[in-house]
């Protein structure tokens, strides 16, 4: 699959949720945006094995629905010759919209599975009354995930983290981890039956914003379990976004950065032999 081949446009026999999608010339920009950074990644990290079959991840947020729509686009013109199977994992939380997904999927005629595991209650029951649920809540969702992926035939479990979140995991790392680590666009879980994709890490979230907005995706709000405000993540949240509106360009700038690292330029003797390293000395 070369990523310089030209995108088609869409017509009736598109996926069912592009069917109402806007005609003008700003949307087609974005689509196509989209699926280039989307191949892009593919390609780079070697994501694709044709005939396998995917585990979907779907919330109900907008990046979640945003992966699903350019997967599918890009399945619909032959560029991505995987099943796909989306899977929302309800967990448990109060007033949680048990309809809305299921819906959405069928309607859509989107092959899908709906499991329910009540891990709600279980943050709620280990952690203290105003402690961060976000952390042990994501765990617990991913082990299930793995799970479910073993029992659908699943190779790998698709996820939809996007720049910022990549961005906004090495700030944190750096900041409060003392380390230099991001989320990898591909990894395998500790197991080695599952691998995790990530085929949105050069996507922009507002850019996955004005996609679902303009597609009128049904947002389910993570505000179900009720996210506390002043999360170390929101911090480097704040703290990306001024350096974007003072910097335009530096989110893009930053997250090529983190693959184009020169580990003789850092300070990690375990990727680069500084003790070998003498005047005189063939390296």
């Amino acid at each position: 699959m070369s990523i310089a081949e030209p995108i088609a446009d869409i017509d009736d026999s598109c996926p069912a949720l592009f069917r109402n999608a806007p005609a003008g010339v700003e949307f087609n920009k974005l689509r196509k945006r989209l699926i280039r950074q989307v191949r892009e990644t593919l390609d780079t990290y070697g994501m694709i094995r044709p005939g396998a079959k995917w585990l979907v991840a779907l919330s109900g947020g907008k990046d979640s629905y945003g992966l699903l729509a350019v997967l599918l686009d890009l399945k619909w013109r032959g560029l991505l010759p995987v099943e796909f199977l989306a899977c929302n994992l309800d967990q448990g939380q109060p007033n949680f919209p048990k309809h809305i997904l299921p819906e959405f999927l069928e309607s859509n005629g989107i092959a899908h599975r709906i499991e329910y595991q009540d891990t709600y209650s279980i943050v709620t029951d280990k952690l203290p009354a105003g402690a961060t649920y976000c952390s042990l809540c994501s765990r617990l969702r991913r082990g299930h995930l793995y799970r479910i992926a073993r029992e659908e035939g699943c190779s790998a479990l698709v996820l939809g983290h996007h720049r910022e979140d990549i961005l906004e995991t090495f700030f944190m790392n750096l900041f409060h981890g003392g380390k230099l680590a991001a989320m990898p666009p591909k990894l395998l879980n500790d197991e080695g039956d599952v691998e995790v994709l990530r085929p949105l890490a050069l996507c922009a979230e507002a850019d996955l914003a004005r996609f679902a907005e303009a597609l009128e995706f049904p947002i389910i709000p993570c505000d179900l379990c009720g996210s506390q405000d002043g999360l170390q993540r929101n911090a480097m949240k704040a703290m990306l976004d001024d350096f974007e509106r003072k910097m335009p360009g530096r989110k893009d700038v930053m997250i090529r950065a983190l693959g184009n690292i020169n580990p003789s330029h850092m300070l990690d003797p375990k990727l680069f032999d500084f003790a070998a390293l003498a005047a005189g000395v063939d390296q």
